[in-house]
């Protein structure tokens, strides 16, 4: 028998062993008070073995103190694990803290019992042949038991509890581990009240701790699953079907039956049903899911349809599906990306949408010539102004509409911008001498309102190699600026000119920067005389010595930089190398001035005032000896800012010019406030009219008007003597022009100032004879 029990109980240790370690790598928070409860079982027992084993006085009372110690620590554990099983908070336990202490003081007891035996003593025993040795209890052992059996109950009730509290389909793991804990603790009460030799309850004892082990860490309420799966299907707003392994519906929710029409859960007539609607709802691939509309135009009803495999191992034990009625988020959803890629105003495709649509287009259909067309409509702003917005709105969907007429499949188009609109047509399908007349005679009338909408396209013929929509719209948008206000062309072609001119434009453009830091532009001075013929001063005019291209006139390059604002750059190139070239003079004893030129952009981009001055002391020169040119258009914005600017650089010593008086806008309103110095007369009126006498009385009255104001005159762009003779006559104080030099390099105009000029010399100088 003892072999028996020692067999039977090493297999329960090692098992406890085994579950404790399991439980204590398990990731749940429960984990930690099973292995508590299981390693607290293992002391009891063994103190049982030693018991059963045992033939001698002192072992066998070892054994007893390992089984009742272990015991309190047993009971502890279990209460303690209670508490966590049961969701009940630890922390609020008032009875922790005294059960403590009643633990240690039963150990302080156990310890005083070789002293004073208050706890128990030791008999011998004959079981069987077998000599044992039996505990005899005195008052200690009785306290003892009442405090471990009290312990008990209380988990006991803790469990009873627990059970009455919670729903129904969690009682199994509770009532599970409830039981055995009962039945284990009427089994050690039998073994106490007889006195029965061999604890057999330490068996009921192990396999608590194993229940404890499987219902913490191993079990799955497949029930509760079971009920809470079905409830949440039951209550989904999306028809659910379950079906078995051979595809035979087994259970529907109420959505999924009301939606297949069945009464009396005839769940047989659910897949056929579903069939005629979905299609075939088998498919090669295990999970699927596809978007259905059922129903055309406004009566469609669009379904999102999934069907699931479930499988145990590599069987198919059934599937599920879903149908999920999801008009409503279907059309918002359309209507979302109609909105993202549409105009509203116009249902047009909007430009990010159209460029991406473009392309697809173009791509999809090598073998097709397309056309890309940039439409503008010319002074849109002054139809909001003059007819408000409304008819501008109107005059927007016409020509929106006008677009959309008679167009085929292969054709693209919509709205750019505010007044633009973009098309992508196959050539052949264009018709120039069509759009241009149906253009030249464009009327938008609504409700009395009638106005010529006058409408530019450009068009580009898209080649080969074109990748970039942007691009090609940006070559068609230029068309339209090479007729600028002409009313007469409403359809412009870009062709290989104007993208010689933009590739010319970008390389000069890109080839600045190191023109500028190698000197490749170089300042050429055209000479400026006095009524007796001496070169009193010159103006700076722009060359570049390109090292490719060879010379270039400012023809080829400055209204490039005057566009894109480089011009900024090369202005103050031109200050610094007149400023350079006067502190030459200065040097040499050349009394002399030099006229640079500032065109509008300086006012916007750099502080003129400042950048001069700085040169002026960098340089250490006369700022009467750098007079500053000023054109009309400088004046044309921001008056006050500009006139502020000019007294100042007037009151610092600079001498003002302005430039081509009498070939733009002259304002004589303006004249009389401007802080002006010298008035440049372009010879325009007196080269470029068949009324001699007219432009002659203008010219009269223009020096007369700048002597009356104590203005200096100087005209430029004398050309003939006799223009020089008359110009003298009339009392202008300086001339330039051809006649007397062209504009020449550094070198060359100091050559010609050294020489003893007269009117001979001149004449050999520039090959003119006077007569």
């Amino acid at each position: 028998m003892r072999l028996t029990f020692s067999i039977v109980f090493g297999i329960l240790i090692i098992l406890l062993l085994v579950c404790m370690l399991i439980a204590h790598r398990s990731r749940k928070s429960i984990g930690a008070y099973v292995s508590l409860v299981l390693v607290s079982l293992i002391p009891p027992i063994v103190g049982n073995l030693i018991l059963i084993n045992s033939e001698e006085m002192a072992l066998s009372t070892v054994g007893c103190y390992f089984y009742h110690l272990g015991m309190d620590l047993a009971v502890m554990a279990l209460y303690r694990f209670s508490f966590e099983y049961c969701d009940m908070d630890w922390k609020k336990n008032k009875w922790r803290f005294p059960i403590y202490a009643l633990i240690v003081l039963d150990f302080v007891q156990y310890a005083l019992n070789p002293i004073f035996h208050q706890a128990f003593g030791m008999e011998r025993v004959i079981v069987d042949g077998f000599d044992y040795f039996r505990m005899v209890p005195h008052f200690g052992q009785y306290v003892h038991r009442a405090f471990d059996y009290a312990l008990l109950l209380s988990v006991i009730i803790i469990f009873i509890f627990k059970i009455k509290n919670c729903s129904k389909i969690y009682h199994e793991r509770y009532i599970s581990i409830l039981g055995v804990l009962i039945m284990a603790t009427i089994w050690q009460m039998i073994f106490v009240l007889f006195r029965i030799p061999v604890d057999r309850s330490m068996i009921g004892i192990a396999i608590l701790g194993i229940f404890v082990f499987f219902f913490s860490i191993c079990y799955r309420p497949l029930r509760v699953l079971d009920r809470m799966l079905a409830n949440m299907a039951s209550e989904m707003p999306q028809a659910m079907y379950f079906f078995d392994a051979f595809g035979k519906c087994i259970w529907a929710n109420d959505e999924g039956i009301r939606f297949s029409k069945i009464k009396d859960e005839e769940f047989d007539e659910v897949t056929k049903g579903l069939e005629e609607m979905f299609g075939d709802l088998d498919r090669d691939l295990d999970d699927w899911e596809e978007q259905f509309v059922i129903g055309e135009d406004d009566k469609a009803r669009h379904y999102a349809v999934e069907k699931h495999i479930v499988k145990d191992d590599e069987h198919i034990t059934g599937s599920f599906l879903s149908v999920r009625d999801n008009t409503s988020e279907r059309k918002a959803f359309f209507q979302e990306v109609y909105n993202a890629t549409h105009d509203k105003l116009t249902g047009l495709y909007n430009k990010d949408y159209l460029y991406n649509r473009i392309q697809e287009k173009i791509f999809s259909n090598r073998d097709i010539q397309f056309l890309v067309i940039f439409l503008d409509i010319r002074n849109f702003k002054i139809i909001n102004d003059i007819f408000g917005f409304e008819f501008g709105d109107y005059s927007i969907k016409c020509i929106a509409d006008w677009l959309r007429k008679d167009k085929s499949s292969n054709c693209v188009y919509g709205r750019i911008a505010g007044d633009t609109f973009g098309m992508c047509i196959p050539k052949d399908e264009f018709d120039t001498e069509k759009t241009e007349a149906e253009l030249s005679d464009f009327v938008v009338n609504e409700n009395g309102k009638v106005h010529h909408v006058p409408i530019h396209i450009g068009v580009y013929e898209v080649e080969k190699d074109d990748t970039d929509v942007s691009v090609m719209f940006d070559r068609a948008h230029l068309a339209i600026s090479m007729v600028a206000d002409d009313y007469h062309d409403h359809v412009i072609f870009y062709n290989n000119t104007l993208r010689d001119k933009i590739l010319w434009d970008q390389e000069i453009s890109a080839q600045l920067p190191k023109a500028l830091s190698e000197r490749q532009l170089k300042p050429y001075l055209q000479p400026i005389v006095d009524n007796s013929g001496k070169v009193v001063g010159a103006e700076a005019l722009v060359r570049w010595n390109h090292p490719e291209y060879g010379f270039l006139g400012p023809g080829s390059f400055i209204p490039v930089f005057e566009k894109n604002g480089l011009i900024v750059e090369v202005d103050q190139y031109m200050w610094r190398c007149a400023c350079e070239i006067l502190s030459d003079w200065k040097k040499k004893n050349i009394d002399m001035f030099i006229s640079v030129n500032i065109s509008p952009k300086d006012f916007y981009f750099t502080d003129v005032t400042s950048v001069l001055k700085e040169y002026i002391h960098k340089y250490d020169i006369d700022p009467s000896k750098l007079r500053i040119e000023i054109t009309e258009t400088v004046m044309m914005s921001d008056i006050a800012s500009r006139m502020e600017t000019l007294k100042e650089l007037k009151n610092y010593g600079f001498v003002v010019e302005m430039d081509d008086f009498g070939s733009g806008y002259s304002s004589l309103n303006l004249l009389k406030d401007m802080p002006v110095d010298v008035l440049k007369i372009d010879m325009m009126f007196l080269s470029a009219t068949d009324d001699d006498l007219k432009a002659l009385t203008i010219v009269r009255n223009i020096l007369n008007l700048s002597a009356n104001l104590e203005i200096s005159s100087l005209t430029e762009g004398v050309e003939t003597v006799d223009q020089y003779r008359t110009l003298s006559e009339l009392g202008c104080n300086l001339f330039q022009g051809y006649y007397f030099a062209k504009p020449m390099p550094l070198d060359e105009f100091e050559n010609f100032c050294t020489k003893n000029v007269n009117e001979e010399e001149m004449s050999r100088y520039k090959n003119i004879s006077f007569s």
